[in-house]
Formats: C-alpha cells, structure tokens, sequence
C-alpha cells in the first residue's frame, strides 16, 4: 500500500470498523435465517468492516420457547450454521451470530464466532433470566466452567470464556456475552475487558418495554465506559413472535462511553448500522487509569478461567475514510443545550476556584488588567460573580486597563466598557513612559526613536503591565488575577513571568482559546449580568485576537489558527496520539476549510512548540482549576514533562503525512 494510501485508509490509524445486523428472522426456518445472516455479512464486508455482531439465537429466532426442545429445530439449526461457515470461506469478516448448541446433552444459548469458513469458537450465555417475561431456564443450562472442545456443525471447536484476538490487529480483542449478562451486577464482560478484552459484542433478543430502549443505552454506554472497551450491542426485531411481546431491532456501539452509532428501531427491513472503534483510544485510556490494571491483578483468579484465541484477517486496503463524526470542536460540545450546560459548569469550576483561594488568604480584593481581548473579559466576569458569591462589592475587583504602543482605540474603550459595566473599580495607566525608561535604560533602538518592533520591544509592555499589576496587589491588598487561556500555554504563546503566564491565581490556566468564546457568549446570554454587561461581552466577542503589542499583529499568523491547534491540542494531550493519526483526524474534520497541506504545517508548528520550546514556561505555571477531562498543562496535574525535550520523534511520524489529499 503507498504511503498516501496508509494516510487515508483508517485501520492504518488504530481504529477498526466494526457491523451491527438485525436481519429479520423466521420462527422454525433455519436455512431461511442463514441466508440473511449471509447476506447481511457480504454487506458488511462490502463496507470494510471486520467484526459484524447479530442478534441473540438469531439463526434458529429467539422466541422458539419449548421449540429449542424439538430435535427438528437443533438439527436444522445446526445445518444451517454448517451452511452459512461452507458459504463464508472467502468473506474476510468475523462474525458473531447466534443459535442453540447441544453439549454433552445440555442445551446452551450460544454466540459463535465464524471467520473464512471456521468455527472459531463457541460462547455459552452465563445468566438465564427466569422472571416476569423470561423463562430461560426452562430450556436453557447457565454457560460456566472452564473452555473445553466440542464437535458442531461437523467442526471440532473451543466451548466457554473465550477471547479473540486478531493478529494483524492485535489490539482488536473480541468477547461476546449474551443479553441478560449486562444486566447482572459483575457482568462477565468486566473481566473478559480485564482479562485483554477491547471489543465487546453482546448478542441479544431484549424484547421492548416503554422506556426500555434509554434503560438498555445507559445500560451498554456504562458498561462500556467502566471496561474502557468498545461496547457492541444487537437485538432482535422483526420476525420474533409477538404472541405476548414485541421487539424493536435496537443496535448501539460504544467506545468508552460515547455513543459511536444507534439503529433505526422496528425497521421492517435488514438493517446494517456500521461504527468505527478507535482502539488506540482504548489502549491510550487503560494505560492511564493505572486503576484498571490494578483490579486485573485483583480479580486474576478469575481472569485465569479466560482462553485467548488468535484468528488472522487480512487487513482492507486503500483509502478507507472515516464513518465516524470527528467534532471540529472537542473542547466545545455541539448540541446548543449540552453546550450551556458545559458553560455554566465551567464557569462555576472557575468561580468556585477563586472563592476558594479568597477566602484562603483572607484577602478581599482582586487585581486585574484588563485588555479588551477575550481572555481578561472571561476572567472579569469570573471576577465578577466571585465577589457576589463572597457578598462583597464589586469596587473590590481592582480593574486596569494599561494601554501601550499598539493598543486600539476598539480594545482600550471595549475594556473600559467592560469595566463599567461590571461594577469594578476601573483605571488607566499609560504603560508607555516607563516602557519608554527602560528601553533607554537596556538601549533599546525604539528609545533613540527607530521602529524596531522585536521581541524585546514587546515584552518590556508586557513585562511593565505585570510589574504594575503586582506592585498594585502589594499597595492595595490584594490578589493578582491571571488571564492567560489553555492554549496559548500550550503553543508557548506567552511572555516568561508575565500576566499571560504569572499571576497568584489564574482562572483560566486550563481553558481552550476555542472554548472562551462560547463561555463569554454563555455569560451574555444566560449569565448574572444586566444589559450594559451583555452588551460589552458582544463587542469583544467582535474584536480580533491579537496581544496589540506592535502595529498589526494578529496572533493566529503566526501560531496558526486557534481551532485548529486546540483540535491538534486535544488529540495530542488527551490520548496521546501520533501526528499522523492527530493529522488524519484533522483532515477527517476541517477538510472542507482546510488543506491537507495548511494541516501538515500548523501541525508541524504545533509539535515544535508544545514538544520543543514552551515547557519550561509551562513548568512554572501559577495554581488553577482543571475544569475539564480534556486535561490541563499544571506540572502537578495532567502534564509532566522534560523541559529540554526534543521534538524529533513527532516530527519524524508527521512525515508520513502526505502533503496533499489528491
């Protein structure tokens, strides 16, 4: 396969796509269910997947009652699965499908793995429900016990607590429970994903109740994010008998907790759903929560009773794209409500943050500098209820706005607006003679008036607004607040022992650039604020950013977009991922924005900056709260690293990125 070719097929980015079939089923016609079990598999392979997962007992239908019984029906189901494994040999996909299986003279409800024609193993359910509706132990045995070889469908095959792994994925490990089993308090499931599991499949008939379809999602997304697994769940539909039930043909795919894809319910029709598991994802989380491996090691007795068996599939070539939504926005959700709520929840976090530190230090006053940008207006307002919740004036927010060189007439009246408008105790001072002082005082070009806009000559403006706001602290009494967001730390965007790095406490510490618009956007709309408030929140959400320290800077030419370093920020910092695959995911969401080719350098730009020459900075950073599981960059948080690394190793793997998608 060519390079550019591995770039766009997704299995060369550790995800694997997996089918979820509800075909309908005929009540005592086997062959006639096999053929749509056959059918549905071609699709599935059509579509690139590995894995398709079907319905419980779906070869012989699940509501036969005293039919399984019948020798008629177990040997006809039988010899439909031998059927269905000679018609299979050359579909390259495994497949879990359901049907009753005879062992040593007890009837056992079963999944059964096929794949290019062999019976890969068999998987008897462990939990018969016998209540209400269910009378499973009328016909069933309890699966359990220890894995053995039994003969079916004229194969010879492992019978009990199986595990499959496939070679050429060998992060793609397959367990299949059966129905009731997630229902229990330790489903097995638990300790096959403890025992190497990433891929659970659950073959169900789940008939349908009122209410029963949201019971059985949290049911499956829970258990998918307690496992840290892919979590594939079929039910049977169209076809069961409805003498006292009915059945709405419900599939879902989880991968540790997030809903990858759902079915259409009582589809008439065959249905196919297809999800793209990110298994990279999975192994990046276990191997974070150091809790998960310490309760393997606590339950390996259990464990032990496991059998992991290797299958080899070859791997779908070419360009295999992405089934899967990838957010724009992963700091920011995209349903309008999920959004306030995230605000509201962040805003808080921020705010109870700082009540905290106030009331710690018994100090009750706030010092801030005030911009006009986004990042010291999200702060002001923060500021702004910390005071209403400590029931204290608002005039004891110590607010200043420090015009310099560049400043705008738009910035300097926004922030005075601002100020005004929420009650602080609002100044000026022109930082510009004592900037002045010291470029006369280090002999700097600019004092003896030449236009040298380097960076010295901003980060004397910088460097003088933080003195002032310090020294102002130590005169008034009060606590320096800090403004600087997630992401510019992360891009090293940030002058040494300045506002946008130092303060006493920064609110911001570990919030995106990407997700401070919608919080201030939040506040002018649904926050605790009056009408001149809100109106002064929508002039700087109008306003370009830029730190205004020398004429016509704007801050994305040279660091890249905002929302696309927060997307290559994500990525790298929650999983950990390689460029190539952060890239992938990158092109997969903004291709219709941005180039392959603007991807590949803001990305190059990114990795040199966040791995290479900002960590130092970010190693002495001020106390802030987290405010969400997307990480933070604190040293004694989410992010510790050398301060003297090197970015040769993602620069080297960002080299399989191909410079164009053509």
């Amino acid at each position: 396969m060519a390079a550019a070719e591995r770039f766009f097929n997704l299995y060369q980015h550790g995800f694997a796509r997996v089918a979820l079939a509800t075909p309908p089923v005929r009540i005592g016609e086997p062959m006639a269910n096999a053929a749509a079990t056959l059918a549905l598999m071609k699709q599935a392979a059509r579509g690139k997947a590995m894995v398709a997962v079907f319905p419980e007992l779906g070869l012989s239908a699940y509501s036969c009652e005293d039919l399984f019984h019948q020798q008629a029906l177990l040997r006809a189901t039988e010899a439909a699965l031998a059927w269905l494994l000679a018609r299979s040999k050359e579909l390259p996909l495994a497949a879990l499908v359901g049907l009753p299986v005879v062992v040593d003279g007890l009837l056992y409800n079963c999944a059964a793995l096929l794949c290019r024609g062999r019976l890969l193993g068999v998987a008897p359910k462990t939990y018969l429900p016998n209540y209400r509706e269910f009378y499973e132990l009328r016909q069933f045995t309890p699966g359990g016990g220890s894995v053995r070889e039994i003969p079916v469908a004229g194969q010879s095959t492992l019978f009990g607590p199986l595990l499959f792994r496939m070679k050429e994925l060998p992060r793609l490990v397959l367990f299949a429970e059966i129905c009731e089993d997630l229902w229990v308090p330790a489903p097995p499931s638990s300790f096959a994903a403890l025992a190497g599991a990433t891929v659970i499949a659950n073959l169900s008939a789940s008939n349908v109740l009122v209410g029963k379809d949201q019971y059985r999602k949290e049911l499956a997304g829970n258990q998918s994010a307690r496992c840290i697994a892919a979590y594939l769940y079929s039910a049977a539909g169209a076809g069961e008998s409805t003498t006292d039930l009915a059945w709405d043909g419900h599939a879902l795919a989880f991968e540790n907790g997030t809903l990858l894809a759902e079915s259409r319910r009582y589809a008439p029709e065959p249905q196919l759903t297809f999800a793209d598991v990110d298994l990279e994802r999975l192994e990046a989380d276990r191997m974070r929560q150091n809790s998960f491996g310490e309760s393997a090691r606590r339950h390996a007795a259990e464990l032990d009773r496991f059998r992991t068996l290797d299958f080899s599939l070859d791997v779908p070539r070419g360009k295999i794209p992405l089934k899967r939504q990838i957010p724009r926005f992963p700091y920011v959700p995209a349903d309008p409500a999920t959004r306030d709520a995230r605000c509201e929840e962040v805003y808080r976090i921020q705010v109870a943050g700082l009540v905290t530190r106030l009331r710690a230090t018994g100090l009750t006053k706030l010092v801030i500098g005030v911009s006009g940008g986004l990042d010291s207006t999200q702060a002001l307002i923060v500021c702004a209820r910390v005071m209403d919740e400590l029931g204290l004036p608002r005039r004891n927010i110590l607010a200043y706005t420090m015009p310099g060189f560049a400043t705008s007439t738009r910035t300097r009246s926004s922030a005075w607006q601002l100020m005004r408008a929420v009650g602080a105790s609002a100044e000026e001072i022109d930082i510009r003679p004592s900037c002045m002082q010291m470029f006369r005082d280090i002999g700097h070009p600019f004092a003896k008036g030449r236009k040298v806009y380097d960076i010295a000559f901003e980060n004397v403006q910088a460097g003088e607004r933080t003195s002032h706001l310090f020294r102002l602290a130590n005169l008034r009494g009060g606590l320096v607040v800090g403004t600087g967001d997630l992401s510019e730390l992360a891009l090293g965007w940030a002058t040494y022992g300045v506002g946008d790095h130092m303060s006493h406490y920064n609110v911001n510490v570990s919030v995106p650039k990407t997700l401070i618009r919608y919080l201030i956007g939040w506040a002018a709309k649904s926050g605790p604020f009056d009408d001149a408030v809100t109106k002064a929140l929508t002039r700087v959400l109008n306003t370009e950013i830029s730190p205004e320290l020398k004429p016509n800077q704007k801050t994305e030419d040279v660091i890249g977009p905002y929302e696309l370093q927060d997307f290559h920020l994500y990525y790298t910092l929650r999983f950990g991922y390689a460029p190539a695959k952060v890239a992938f995911l990158a092109w997969t969401a903004w291709r219709d924005k941005y180039s392959l080719g603007e991807i590949r350098k803001w990305l190059e730009v990114f990795l040199r900056r966040f791995f290479q020459t900002s960590q130092f900075k970010r190693s002495a950073l001020p106390n802030g709260p987290k405010v969400g599981s997307g990480g933070s960059l604190s040293p004694r948080g989410d992010w510790r690293a050398p301060a003297d690394g090197s970015a040769a190793a993602w620069l080297e793997d960002l080299r399989k990125v191909p410079s164009t998608a053509a």
